[in-house]
């Protein structure tokens, strides 16, 4: 019940006229004017009736405040017992808030997330229909170890306290490795820096040093000592271009929390530097122009490349000041610094005295070694200067057999070449290896028929004969390309066709391109699932051995998704490093974040959420310590945290149900006593 004004008039002349009659009347008194009493008391009486005062009397409906309850659930509570503590603890909570009249208790457990553990997030999201004059506060039950600490809007405009019940025991020792700098991206053969440091955690003294070790893709371990603190600088090369794992791990501190935090996994992708090509053209020919824009459009190119224009046999008598051509720098080229070439081509080329038998066998070196050769054959191969009457003969996978075939015929995809991923993917190709199965491409017009000795033949003429041989030696590769008609593919006769993209495939599977391996185990994470490929040129059913990161050994079974590739998923549950084999090949892959937060820090803390909590008025108490504080509801503008109490704001909010209203004064009766005050002032006066 409350008393209102309801003016007859407007407000603001209502206050003029009061302030007229008080000015008159104040004088009047002040010189003591006959009748000035009952002038003021008609006055008085006459603004009160205009005032129009009312009793206002409202059924009111309380609002329940609401305090929200967060209970901490993320991977950090697994260790020292704190998700059991947190649970028991809540479950008391839950019990007390219930009990408290005019309380609504919103609850969200938090199981963290790949951004670690957001329980300031899970606040706001609970409070997001709240008005913030209806919060009394929030309840966290966590260890400390929250990673989005920062003044929500909830928070900000509600000025709610933020009570915080921490979990575990600050005093128990830990020891960390953390990561302070890796790159993402690093050169293929080029040194790659690690910055690391690890931290001693806890009331306990900690080690000086500690050794590291590192492993490179499953490699040998590298060992180290460092000191407890400081940074330091562990240097790598990567082997291979594509994902690179680097396994870190310090050594075990006795009475650890968890070991968990003592290893870091990353993927550093390794890149190729400028790739150098050596081009050797034997003779001017339309395919050399292919070639030659192909490899110059690839920015990561270095392209050597020489065409013998003047061989031998055309040496006259014109003076050498009179030509515009170089002596083909052999020596340089084939003994000095073959080994700095990536890949060498041979675009029909024969013996024509520029290159020596011991240059020849200096190239069959350089692949035995590492080196990559392709060959692409036209009637030279037929000559008796061919190539293949060189020590090249045994690098060669394809043996001429002494006839050109010729007519036009569509080059089409072998059944290996429809499983090997050189050319599964090349658009326009026959979808199989029947032979209604015709590819889109336009036609070649010559074969240079070959028995292929080893290898596979990925691209074949319509009768059988091989087009595109590819085969390893020794520790290198070779392609041979049994025809000189592929420039018609780049001319876009009748269609053309995907020359381009075959000839850079190929010659970065020369290179050893990590993803266009025939022969290949791999594994991708995502999403707490890792996803196992297998890609054989066989069909035989492929079992991998799936070692887990705590030493579990899982037998997977692949099925079959397309020709030559097989799949199978498993659940990546725990994070760390998962080894694969199929008893050839060994593939590794960092499931989860084995660096992420919720691992990067496992001690119990308050300082995170100590300045937040302190900004809002709330309090931190230690379950283990302190144990569940009593509840108590607090006025705006008092205390609301105690040595053991939290304090839950009551806003006293509330909504009208209806509302009634009676006038203090009757308008007429008023009037009428105003003139009866101002009838007596008259007759004062008139004396």
């Amino acid at each position: 019940m409350s008393i209102v004004l309801a003016p007859s008039i407007p407000g603001g002349l209502l206050i003029l006229l009061a302030l007229a009659a008080l000015l008159l009347c104040g004088y009047a008194l002040f010189l003591r004017t006959r009748g000035a009493g009952w002038r003021a008391l008609g006055a008085a009486l006459l603004v009160a009736a205009l005032a129009n005062p009312i009793i206002a009397r409202e059924t009111r409906e309380p609002l329940p405040d609401v305090v929200a309850l967060i209970n901490d659930q993320s991977p950090s509570q697994d260790f020292d017992g704190r998700a059991l503590q947190a649970r028991e603890a809540d479950a008391i909570l839950r019990t007390r808030l219930a009990a408290i009249p005019n309380l609504e208790v919103r609850s969200a457990t938090h199981n963290g997330s790949v951004d670690g553990t957001r329980l300031f997030e899970a606040a706001q999201n609970l409070l997001l229909d709240t008005p913030p004059d209806r919060v009394a506060g929030i309840i966290m039950l966590t260890d400390g170890q929250v990673h989005d600490v920062q003044d929500t809007p909830a928070l900000a405009q509600a000025q709610a306290p933020l009570h915080v019940l921490l979990t575990g025991d600050p005093k128990r020792s830990d020891r960390r490795l953390v990561l302070e700098q890796a790159p993402k991206f690093a050169i293929v053969g080029e040194p790659v820096s690690l910055t690391i440091r690890f931290e001693d955690q806890g009331e306990a003294a900690g080690a000086q040093t500690a050794q590291l070790t590192a492993r490179l893709n499953g490699g040998p371990p590298i060992e180290v000592r460092i000191a407890n603190g400081k940074n330091h600088i562990q240097q790598f090369e990567l082997d291979h271009a594509g994902p690179n794992i680097v396994e870190l791990e310090i050594e075990e501190r006795p009475d650890e929390l968890s070991t968990r935090n003592n290893r870091v996994a990353l993927t550093i992708n390794g890149v190729r530097d400028r790739m150098r090509v050596l081009l050797i053209s034997g003779e001017p020919n339309p395919g050399e122009r292919t070639w030659r824009n192909l490899l110059k459009a690839d920015p990561s190119v270095d392209l050597v490349h020489f065409t013998i224009l003047r061989p031998p046999e055309k040496m006259d008598a014109t003076p050498v000041n009179e030509l515009a051509l170089i002596s083909f720098p052999t020596r340089e080229l084939f003994t000095l610094k073959l080994h700095e070439f990536d890949l060498i081509i041979f675009d029909r080329y024969q013996q024509n005295g520029v290159l020596s038998f011991t240059h020849f066998n200096n190239i069959s070196k350089y692949v035995e070694n590492g080196g990559a050769l392709l060959y692409v054959s036209g009637p030279d191969f037929l000559a008796p200067a061919s190539l293949y009457r060189t020590p090249l003969a045994v690098v060669f996978p394809g043996q001429p057999t002494g006839r050109i075939l010729t007519g036009g015929y569509k080059p089409v995809l072998t059944t290996v070449g429809l499983r090997h991923p050189v050319t599964e993917a090349l658009p326009g190709a026959n979808k199989s290896a029947t032979p209604d199965s015709i590819p889109e491409w336009g036609r070649w017009f010559r074969v240079i028929e070959a028995e292929r000795l080893s290898g596979h033949t990925l691209i074949a003429a319509p009768g059988g004969e091989p087009l595109l041989i590819v085969d390893n030696f020794g520790e290198g590769r070779v392609a041979q390309i049994l025809s000189d008609h592929g420039w018609l593919w780049a001319r876009g006769f009748e269609g053309g066709g995907p020359q381009a993209e075959l000839l850079r495939r190929v010659a970065h599977w020369l290179m050893k391109e990590p993803s266009l391996e025939e022969e290949d185990l791999r594994a991708e994470a995502a999403n707490g699932q890792i996803t196992i490929t297998h890609r054989s040129l066989s069909d035989t059913p492929v079992l991998v051995q799936v070692s887990f990161p705590d030493g579990r050994v899982l037998p997977v079974t692949l099925n079959q998704t397309q020709p030559g590739r097989w799949q199978a998923v498993i659940e990546a549950r725990e994070p760390g490093i998962y080894r694969l084999s199929d008893g050839q090949r060994i593939a590794l892959v960092a499931a989860g974040q084995t660096d992420d937060a919720e691992y990067s820090d496992l001690k119990s803390t308050d300082d995170i959420v100590r300045p937040t909590v302190e900004a809002t008025g709330g309090g931190i108490f230690w379950l283990g310590r302190d144990g569940i504080p009593a509840i108590r509801r607090i006025k705006p503008g008092r205390d609301l945290a105690g040595g053991n109490w939290i304090g839950l704001r009551d806003n006293g909010r509330y909504h009208v149900l209806a509302e009634q209203q009676y006038p203090l004064l009757a308008p007429m009766v008023m009037l009428a006593l105003a003139g009866a005050a101002l009838g007596m002032a008259w007759r004062a006066e008139g004396r």
